[in-house]
């Protein structure tokens, strides 16, 4: 029996101020990365860093960096120093001796799967990424393609949980409308692995989710531990946002971004499950051919 208190509703929906997100971004792309250790638990090859501003300052990019997390450890307490990231206020001036902690998987270490093409997990990753921003969901934490010690990789900023919210309680709410955007975006990005322990409620309430390596594949292969809303009508905050991507698609912006990180088809998969989640407007079912939620669940 779950006796811990659930995840309270979060209390604001509105991502972060784009100044201070773009700032993060160049910070995570340009700034100097060092590694401090690994995350033994992840399958592939998982390091967590610090990252703090380069002699030109982390308002200028590197070559392609383009705007993920790994599997957290049991534990995710916070480095003496290290500002929060929903209490960053970057702004558009890093200052010198700013260091925040990131996770970064470089492609180098990636476990071949038979199901995803090799060497496409950390561009899946910063994929998510885009769709969760472009979306207005905010569910995945500031992601980078960069550079670093062991060549390309994605680069995502660290998240501290809040570690005394139940996470098997949280998963199982029906009445949390963050967990509900995850539910949908989920079903955007086709994410063959939700699992309880990929969810990071913060102190604010707001909700993140990571590990989005094995998402956007062109054959329906949604499994999650969100199956609460599968049949129920999506809500209007849901059905706005996929407008919003749906929009963003077809003008060309959304899918430039993404042509760099995913196949065409897998872009073209994307957009019709956008427009089927718009045609029927309710939650999807669980596929019939394909284990519904990932194993083990936590």
């Amino acid at each position: 029996m779950v006796t811990a208190s659930a995840m309270p509703e979060q209390n604001r929906s509105a991502p972060d101020d784009d100044d201070g997100e773009q700032a993060t971004l160049d910070l995570l792309a340009s700034g100097e990365l060092e590694v401090e250790g690994r995350l033994v638990d992840a399958s592939n090859a998982t390091l967590y860093c610090t990252i703090k501003p380069g002699p030109g300052g982390a308002g200028s990019p590197s070559p392609g960096g383009s705007g993920g997390a790994g599997s957290p450890p049991r534990s995710r307490g916070g480095l003496g120093g290290i500002v929060p990231p929903r209490e960053r206020g970057l702004g558009g001036i890093v200052p010198p001796d700013y260091t925040v902690a990131c996770v970064y998987k470089p492609i180098a270490g990636e476990r071949p799967l038979w199901d995803f093409p090799g060497g496409t997990l950390a561009g899946r990753e910063v994929a998510a990424y885009v769709v969760s921003r472009a979306s207005g969901w905010d569910v995945v934490p500031p992601t980078v393609m960069r550079d670093g010690p062991f060549g390309p990789g994605m680069c995502q900023l660290w998240i501290d949980h809040d570690t005394s919210v139940d996470l098997i309680a949280l998963s199982r709410r029906s009445d949390h409308a963050g967990l509900r955007d995850m539910a949908v975006f989920d079903a955007v990005v086709n994410n063959a692995d939700r699992k309880i322990g990929h969810l990071l409620p913060v102190a604010d309430g707001h909700l993140y989710g990571c590990d989005h390596g094995v998402c956007f594949a062109e054959d329906y292969k949604l499994r999650t531990v969100l199956w609460q809303w599968r049949g129920k009508t999506l809500p209007r905050r849901s059905v706005e946002a996929l407008r919003r991507l749906n929009a963003q698609l077809t003008d060309g912006g959304l899918e430039a971004e993404l042509s760099s990180l995913l196949s065409a088809s897998e872009i073209a998969a994307t957009k019709v499950r956008i427009e089927t989640l718009l045609k029927h407007r309710v939650h999807p079912y669980p596929p019939a051919d394909w284990p519904a939620v990932p194993w083990p669940p936590v």
